[in-house]
């Protein structure tokens, strides 16, 4: 009835490593039955970490069988039964590659000890297979090895089956049981007690820091897609090994849950997280005023913590709109740094200056042309207020863009006269700001002030 399995790999996924050594411990619920244990070569060298482990060599599979030539025997030991392991889902990624390429399909249920042990030896300060055993008196041969790791696995399952009065076991090869596809670190609770609203889940670690960070228009499934399939890559596996529980933030809308999603990855930085951890090169327009008393408008990187008056993607675009800027204001191009170099203008753009830069305007008539420039500029940036659903009856969501820069976002109550952006602020939560935030709402910022869901 059940198979009872370990190996040992050159590596730690499937996809890129091969199994040195399996043993497969059959057992009916009371006793083994039949056992099988055999070293094969992986068709790869072992590093030489893992012949530390698990005392296994280049040269002790040398003439040992590649998988294929015991794929057959393995498929009939293990078709029809249910495949048993301590961390069950790394043995059987490992278990069905391998069978994939020797042309056979594993389609078994599956149990893991690590998870049953939790749930029928609660408390514990420890679940791996040597701390659980000896905990609980099982003698380990031939540790990290494959004979000696199943024949201990065995031993563990009996006692589960024998102390299981609450039916875990039963429950977990249940039809749709999350025992059969989540991590061994996480507690099913966690998963079933998700919402089906959209929202922003959390990945932690064992020491709790949040590894991964998603979005999820709903919480529930999207969570779940997480640990369907048996995807062998090094990614997945680290990535299935390292959870051991989940938190969540509801949010209104899926608008708003994508906004939260990119402004945590970028506060958290969690590891397993990639699309949006990259450096953002934006620049912008940044305002000065210069010894003589002249403000000086100009293009740097866009920096941490700093305020820009006009951000933009890249340089060249920048650069086009000073000019433009400077044509339509008759700013100073040197004072505007698109001349460098001693002396004052020269050339073409020489007609436009009014000789700020050879001090012969005063700096408060120049100033003001400067500060007429940046308010034409802001007031042609997109502005919008985005009006929705809240998270219950009492309330709506509100999401809001000043002048092309986000502001914030968060829920008011539905008596609140959301017509007032100075009203509706005092109920937001202000947020840093980054490409992807702007990239979503920027299709929102059309000719209506006020959008509405509701």
């Amino acid at each position: 009835m059940y198979a009872v399995v370990d190996i040992e790999t050159t590596g730690g996924h499937a996809s890129a490593n091969g199994i040195t050594e399996i043993a497969i411990y059959l057992y009916d619920g009371k006793s083994v039955t039949q056992h099988y244990q055999t070293l094969v070569n992986p068709g790869i060298p072992i590093p030489y970490y893992i012949t530390t482990l698990t005392g296994i060599s280049n040269e002790m599979v040398a003439d040992a069988p590649p998988f294929e030539a015991v794929a057959p025997l393995i498929n009939d030991l293990l078709k029809d039964r249910i495949f048993v392991a301590h961390n069950v889902n790394f043995d059987y990624s490992f278990v069905k590659h391998q069978l994939a390429s020797a042309g056979f399909e594993l389609r078994s249920k599956k149990l893991c000890t690590v998870r049953l042990g939790r749930k029928i030896f609660p408390g514990l300060p420890s679940y791996s297979l040597g701390n659980l055993c000896r905990h609980l008196g099982i003698p380990i041969r031939d540790r990290h090895r494959a004979g000696g790791d199943a024949e201990a696995t065995a031993q563990l399952f009996g006692l589960l089956l024998a102390n299981d009065t609450a039916k875990v076991i039963a429950t977990a090869l249940k039809g749709g049981s999350k025992e059969q596809f989540l991590p061994p670190n996480l507690p099913p609770e966690q998963v079933k007690l998700l919402p089906s609203g959209s929202g922003v889940y959390y990945f932690h670690d064992q020491k709790d820091k949040v590894v991964y960070v998603g979005k999820a228009k709903n919480l529930s499934h999207r969570v779940n897609s997480h640990f369907t399939g048996n995807s062998t890559s090094r990614q997945r596996q680290n990535f299935l090994r390292t959870i051991h529980r989940i938190s969540y933030q509801e949010t209104a809308t899926e608008l708003m849950a994508a906004i939260l999603e990119s402004i945590e990855i970028k506060r958290l930085w969690p590891a397993f997280n990639y699309s949006q951890k990259r450096i953002e090169y934006k620049y912008g327009f940044y305002l000065f005023e210069d010894q003589s008393g002249y403000l000086r408008l100009a293009i740097e990187k866009k920096r941490k913590y700093s305020s820009p008056v006009h951000s933009f993607q890249l340089l060249i675009q920048g650069q086009q709109l000073l000019r433009s800027m400077i044509r339509q204001f008759e700013l100073c191009p040197k004072l505007c740094f698109l001349q460098k170099g001693n002396g004052t203008c020269s050339g073409i753009t020489a007609e436009i200056c009014k000789g700020a830069c050879e001090q012969k305007e005063l700096p408060e008539l120049y100033n003001d042309r400067v500060k007429a420039a940046i308010t034409f500029l802001q007031e042609q940036q997109p502005s919008v207020t985005i009006i929705d659903k809240g998270r219950n009856v009492g309330e709506k969501s509100c999401i809001l863009m000043e002048k092309g820069r986000f502001y914030g976002m968060g829920y008011i109550p539905v008596t609140v006269d959301t017509t007032q952006d100075e009203v509706l602020k005092s109920y937001l939560t202000e947020y840093a700001e980054n490409e992807t935030i702007i990239s979503l709402l920027r299709p929102y910022a059309n000719n209506s002030r006020q959008l509405s869901g509701v």
